[in-house]
């Protein structure tokens, strides 16, 4: 039966309802339904088209490549005509906050490398300080919430002050927890803290309207972010750039495109990482904060050694260690006050880790001496950091020739990972897995390469 069809989806209703695609459905195994799609007669051509993806991409996920962000579940559901009912995507009142302007319009449909060149001009044009509020064309992506509760009309600094403490707590939840105990409530949060934008306040007021709204806008970009949501992480943070930039807060903007440039390392794309940071680096220092300006600079050595510049990172984590010594934590603004001595050798570690993966005999001591540092003085306060940089620590003991310590290090990083509700855990544990999994004559070492398999993919 050919069951091509003109317009919309290219398969007729009842190709849902077979027994072996029913399953496949169920389980999100993408590879499965688009092998049962070609089965009758759906061409690769088709389903790109139809779901908005290239036909390079539908051909790896023909042979095997998983398909976890929600938000491509959706499109794929929508784009073809499947009742989203089968897929488990059914919109409910959660699952509506957790992928509010994911999935809708136009902007959707754009291919990966349109966002992220989109994201970087309005990055560059908010920086270098064009007037953008309600002008650029091709801002779609920003968050707009549209449930609110009344606000006040007559605002003063403790009703601002309120809005920086709520963001406080909800930082302090992610950093232990992880974004998905609170990103919904971020978000909420923002909803409502932005009617205040419409209030009488004094200018001093309003100046600091902006930076504790532009604060909160970022942290609802990180959380989207870290549970896996990157279209929305891409919107909050545009306009944290915009409220930074209105508020004249230089080290904020810096601090905003940090995070945004972190979304993109995370997704192993450096070179717009880099740009990212490069672009915050003349913010932080035009803020005169050297703290910011190290935390650049620190970030600018891990994209390089992503890159295998091992030149560039060497001269960037000399600039960042400079930078940190003559910063004053004290006076520095409360956005960068993580960055800690902690923190400095684990991004010390990173960037060798990154660099470890073309000379792992060079490199990989290097990243196992900094990350010991940092893991050391971690507590509960900050789990998914010390899930980080455990698993560095295990996968470079791994590389430099100590199986058993890795293992060891390995096992404590699965553990503290299991209490941290973020997508991100599970990507930064497959180093780990892959690892591991290379020594597969040695029972402890094949163990945990399963385990966090079946801890990624759960």
């Amino acid at each position: 039966m050919n069951t091509i069809v003109t317009g919309g989806s290219p398969v007729t209703p009842d190709v849902w309802n077979g027994r072996e695609m029913r399953e496949a459905l169920s389980e999100r195994n993408i590879s499965e339904i688009y092998r049962q799609l070609r089965k009758v007669g759906v061409s690769q051509r088709q389903i790109a088209a139809s779901t908005g993806q290239s036909q390079s991409e539908v051909s790896e996920i023909l042979k095997g490549r998983q398909v976890m962000a929600y938000d491509v579940l959706a499109r794929i559901a929508d784009g073809l005509g499947i009742p989203r009912g089968y897929m488990g995507l059914a919109y409910d009142g959660a699952t509506a906050v957790r992928v509010a302007n994911a999935t809708s319009g136009p902007q959707a449909e754009e291919d990966e490398s349109v966002k992220r060149r989109k994201f970087l001009s309005h990055a560059a044009a908010v920086t270098m300080g064009a007037a953008v509020f309600g002008k650029e064309e091709g801002t779609t992506w920003i968050p707009q919430d549209d449930v609110r509760t009344p606000a006040p009309a007559n605002i003063g600094m403790s009703d601002v002050q309120q809005i920086q403490a709520t963001t406080k707590a909800l930082r302090d939840l992610d950093y232990r927890y992880g974004g998905g105990t609170c990103r919904d409530a971020v978000v909420a949060q923002l909803s409502w803290a932005q009617q205040l934008l419409d209030a009488t306040a004094s200018e001093a007021v309003k100046r600091k309207l902006f930076v504790s709204l532009a604060d909160m806008q970022s942290l609802a970009g990180w959380t989207s972010f870290d549970t896996g949501l990157l279209d929305p992480a891409r919107g909050h943070f545009g306009k944290a750039l915009e409220f930074a930039k209105q508020a004249g807060d230089e080290s904020l903007v810096a601090s905003v495109l940090y995070r945004m440039g972190r979304v993109y390392l995370h997704h192993e794309e450096p070179n717009e990482a880099l740009k990212l940071f490069q672009l915050g680096q003349i913010a932080a220092q035009e803020s005169g904060s050297a703290l910011t300006t190290a935390v650049l600079c620190a970030n600018e050595a891990w994209a390089y050694g992503m890159l295998d510049r091992p030149d560039q990172v060497q001269k960037m984590v000399g600039r960042t260690k400079d930078e940190f010594a003559r910063a004053d934590p004290a006076e520095a603004p409360d956005w960068v006050r993580f960055f800690n001595v902690n923190d400095l050798h684990g991004m010390i570690g990173s960037a060798n880790d990154a660099l470890a993966v073309f000379n792992p005999e060079k490199y990989a001591p290097i990243a196992v001496a900094e990350t010991i540092k940092c893991n050391e003085a971690y507590g509960a306060d900050m789990q998914r950091t010390h899930v980080f940089g455990l698993s560095l620590q295990a996968t470079n003991h791994i590389r430099a020739g100590d199986l058993q310590q890795g293992i060891k290090v390995g096992r404590n990083a699965l553990t503290i990972g299991e209490n941290v509700r973020s997508a991100r855990v599970a990507d930064r544990l497959k180093p780990l897995q892959i690892e591991a999994g290379k020594h597969r004559m040695n029972s402890d070492a094949r163990d945990l390469a399963e385990e966090i398999r079946r801890f990624r993919e759960a």
